[in-house]
């Protein structure tokens, strides 16, 4: 699954700053800086289950199941016209994002959807 890929320096880009998130336990995941885009995104209304809902329905499991889903956003492809939207710029060059980037603010709902499609009732 390619996420990411590099394109020529030809091209007129606009680009997103890319950052370094840090997490307590001294992981850390290079992201976009996509809060401009963010900002012209139509929000993804697709409801995200509750937490308390979710454990009801656990309690009055027969049987339980445990996932990781790694990176599950990149699981998402990205529609071809919005591909140059994904862009970060580096020392090592300009990158376009071909997956689902963490930072989008649609990225939550699109995973729910693919979820719920695929562990349908």
């Amino acid at each position: 699954m390619n996420v990411i890929r590099k394109i020529g320096h030809n091209e007129i880009v606009k680009s997103n700053t890319p950052i370094l998130i840090t997490w307590d336990d001294g992981k850390s995941r290079l992201c976009g800086d996509f809060r401009a885009l963010n900002n012209y995104t139509k929000a993804d209304r697709y409801p995200i289950p509750r937490i308390p809902h979710s454990l009801e329905k656990l309690a009055k499991a027969k049987y339980l199941t445990k996932m990781e889903f790694m990176k599950g956003f990149h699981h998402n492809g990205v529609k071809p016209n919005s591909i140059k939207l994904l862009r970060i710029i580096c020392h090592m060059g300009i990158y376009e994002y071909t997956r689902m980037p963490f930072g989008i603010k649609i990225a939550p709902a699109h995973f729910q959807r693919m979820m719920d499609t695929i562990f349908q009732e």
